[in-house]
C-alpha cells in the first residue's frame, strides 16, 4: 500500500483547533491506515490503497471537513518527494549572510507559469526565496512576523500553500522521507 505525507494548511491556528488525536482517529475512521502525526501543526503520514495524489488530497479534505467542521486544505507528498524537498533545501546556497532562518513553503500544485520569476527575483532587505518544483525555499534574517514574505503572499501568486520551519522539514524527512 502506498504511503503519503500530508501537510495540512491552517489547522490549529486561531479558532481552527483540532486535536491531533482526534485528527488521527478521523483519518483512520475514513479508511486510511497507520496514521501518524508530528507536532500540532498538521503533519500527517499514512498508508492507503488510493494511488493518485489528487484522490488522496480529496479524501483527506473531505474526511477532515466532516470531522472538524471546517475546510482543511491538504498538500500531499510521497515520502520520496518530501526527502527531495529537504535535500534541495540543504543543497541551496544561502543568498543572505550569516545564519538566516529557513522555511519551506509547500505548494498544493505546480506553480503557474510566470509566477516563479518574481519570487526568485525577490530582493527585499533580509528576505530571499527560491522556487524549486512545488516548494518555495525562504531565507529570513528577521522575524517571520516582520517579513514581507508570507504564506498569504505566496498563495496569491502560487495557489494553496503551507509553510514549515526547515527544522520541522528536517525531522519529517528523517522520520518519513525515503
Amino acid at each position: 500500500m502506498p504511503t503519503f505525507v500530508t501537510l495540512l494548511r491552517a489547522i490549529n491556528v486561531g479558532a481552527r483547533m483540532y486535536k491531533m488525536a482526534d485528527l488521527r482517529t478521523c483519518l483512520a475512521d475514513s479508511g486510511l491506515r497507520d496514521v501518524e502525526t508530528y507536532i500540532q501543526t498538521g503533519n500527517v503520514r499514512f498508508t492507503t490503497s488510493l494511488r493518485s495524489r489528487s484522490k488522496v488530497e480529496q479524501h483527506v479534505e473531505q474526511a477532515l471537513a466532516a470531522g472538524c467542521g471546517f475546510d482543511v486544505p491538504a498538500i500531499v507528498l510521497t515520502p520520496a518527494e518530501l526527502r527531495r524537498v529537504y535535500d534541495d533545501a540543504m543543497a541551496l546556497p544561502s543568498p543572505l549572510p550569516g545564519e538566516p532562518r529557513r522555511y519551506v513553503t509547500f505548494l498544493k500544485s505546480d506553480p503557474p507559469e510566470g509566477a516563479v520569476g518574481p519570487i526568485d527575483a525577490w530582493d527585499y532587505d533580509g528576505e530571499r526565496a527560491r522556487v524549486v518544483g512545488r516548494a518555495v525555499h525562504v531565507w529570513l534574517t528577521k522575524s517571520s512576523h516582520e517579513a514581507k514574505f508570507s504564506n498569504a503572499r505566496f498563495e496569491r501568486s502560487l495557489g494553496v500553500a503551507t509553510t514549515r520551519d526547515l527544522k520541522v522539514v528536517a525531522t519529517l524527512a528523517e522520520r518519513w522521507g525515503e
